[in-house]
């Protein structure tokens, strides 16, 4: 399956000045609600997407090359998991805050995804609409 957004540019060639957009990176492995989130992050102020991926490697490989601000996360892809991206993104010295975004709000999931540097754990069925909130917040609290 091949990445839905281009991975191209250099690492150095898409970091921005902390005080511009949030950068996002979106992992989600359904077709439609990437849809959805990706129009809601482009209808935030100063919140951008950098790219849109649907699987454990394609997210890692955008970590690596894009170093997106933020990423919105669901635990089930495709192939692999968003806790095989959370520790990967643990090896980091520069992390990115991650908000996981699921169908699977377990208690054991919030906790491991907690205890794996989540910021935000949020229900898909029940919480979608704090989404644009939480960017707000995160885009709020970058250090300058």
């Amino acid at each position: 399956m091949q990445p839905r957004a281009v991975l191209s540019q250099t690492a150095s060639s898409m970091r921005l000045p902390l005080n511009e957009e949030l950068r996002v990176l979106l992992v989600e492995d359904s077709r439609l609600l990437s849809e959805r989130l990706l129009e809601l992050i482009a209808a935030e102020d100063g919140v951008s997407a950098v790219a849109a991926v649907a699987t454990e490697s394609e997210a890692v490989e955008a970590v690596r090359e894009l170093h997106p601000d933020a990423v919105i996360l669901d635990l089930r892809l495709r192939e692999g998991t968003g806790f095989g991206v959370m520790r990967y993104i643990n090896t980091l010295v520069d992390r990115p805050d991650v908000v996981v975004i699921t169908n699977y709000a377990l208690p054991q999931y919030r906790q491991q995804a907690h205890r794996l540097g989540a910021r935000y754990f949020l229900d898909k069925t029940q919480e979608f609409d704090r989404l644009p909130e939480v960017l707000k917040t995160l885009r709020e609290n970058r250090p300058s």
